[in-house]
C-alpha cells in the first residue's frame, strides 16, 4: 500500500474517531440533561403534593380544633335561652338542628381532607373505614384485601390512601361497574397495590384528545414521587385494572406519634 493511501486511511480513521467522540459526548450530555430535567420535574411535583397535603392538614386541624368547638359553644349558648312561647322554642330547636348539621358536615369535610383514622391507626384501617362509609346502595360493591398489618412511612400512607380514593371515586362516577377489587400487599421491600373493576372501561387516547385524563396524571404523579411504577389496562367494555409497585420507605415513627398527639 502506498504511503499516500496509508496517510489517507489514517486521516479518515482519525476523523471518524473524533466524530465518534463528539457524538458520544453529545449523547451523554443529552442523557444527563434528560435525567436532570426529570429529577427537577419530580422535585417540583413532590413539592406541590407536599404543599397540598400540608394545606389539607392545616385546614382539617383548623376545622377540628377551632371551628368545631366554636359551633359547640354557640349551641350551648342557644340552649341557655328560655323560650317565651312555642314559636321561640321551635326557632331554637331548628337552630340546634342547623348547628348539628353544620358540625356533622364539617367533621366530614375535615375527615376527607385528612382522615383521623389514617393518622391514628394507619393505612389499612383508613381505607377500610373509607370503603365502609360508601353508601350501601352505591355501585360498585367494593372488596378490599390487605396483608399490611404494620404502619408505613407517613408520606407513603397519605399518598397510597389518595391513590385508592382517586380510583374509588373514578369507579363510582364513571365505570358503571358492579364490582371493584382493591388488593394491597406488602411483598418483601415493596408495596403492591392492584385494583380491578368490571365496568365499561375507557379509551385513553379518546380521553387525551378531549383534554381529560387528569385523574390518571394524579395517579402517575403520586406514584413517581414515591419512586414507584404505575400501569393500567382498560378498553371499552373490558373494565379497568391498575397496578402500582412502590419501594418500601423507611418508617417514620416519630412523625406518626406527633401527628396522633396533635389530633
Amino acid at each position: 500500500m502506498h504511503s499516500e493511501e496509508k496517510e489517507l486511511l489514517t486521516a479518515i480513521l482519525t476523523v471518524s474517531i473524533v466524530i465518534g467522540i463528539i457524538l458520544l459526548y453529545f449523547i451523554v450530555s443529552i442523557i444527563r440533561q434528560q435525567k436532570k430535567f426529570r429529577q427537577l420535574s419530580l422535585e417540583k411535583i413532590r413539592a406541590e403534593i407536599s404543599t397540598l397535603e400540608k394545606e389539607r392538614k392545616r385546614i382539617a386541624s383548623d376545622l377540628h380544633d377551632e371551628v368545631g368547638p366554636l359551633l359547640s359553644a354557640v349551641k350551648i349558648q342557644i340552649n341557655h335561652l328560655e323560650p317565651q312561647d312555642p314559636e321561640e322554642k321551635a326557632m331554637i330547636d331548628k337552630s340546634n338542628r342547623y348547628i348539628d348539621d353544620i358540625i356533622s358536615r364539617m367533621r366530614e369535610i375535615s375527615n376527607n381532607l385528612l382522615p383521623n383514622t389514617l393518622v391514628r391507626k394507619g393505612l389499612r384501617a383508613a381505607i377500610a373505614e373509607f370503603i365502609g362509609k360508601m353508601p350501601a346502595q352505591s355501585q360498585p360493591a367494593i372488596e378490599f384485601r390487605c396483608s399490611i398489618e404494620r404502619r408505613l412511612d407517613e408520606v407513603q400512607e397519605v399518598n397510597i390512601y389518595r391513590l385508592v380514593q382517586e380510583i374509588v371515586h373514578n369507579s363510582v362516577k364513571h365505570s358503571q361497574a358492579q364490582r371493584l377489587v382493591i388488593d394491597l400487599q406488602l411483598q418483601e421491600e415493596r408495596i403492591r397495590l392492584a385494583t380491578a373493576d368490571d365496568g365499561v372501561g375507557f379509551d385513553y387516547g379518546e380521553i387525551a384528545k378531549r383534554g381529560g385524563g387528569l385523574g390518571l396524571l394524579n395517579l402517575q404523579s403520586r406514584t413517581e414521587v414515591m419512586g414507584g411504577s404505575f400501569s393500567f389496562e382498560s378498553g371499552r367494555g373490558k373494565g379497568t385494572k391498575y397496578l402500582f409497585e412502590i419501594p418500601l420507605a423507611a418508617h417514620n415513627t416519630q412523625n406518626h406519634d406527633k401527628s396522633a398527639d396533635s389530633r
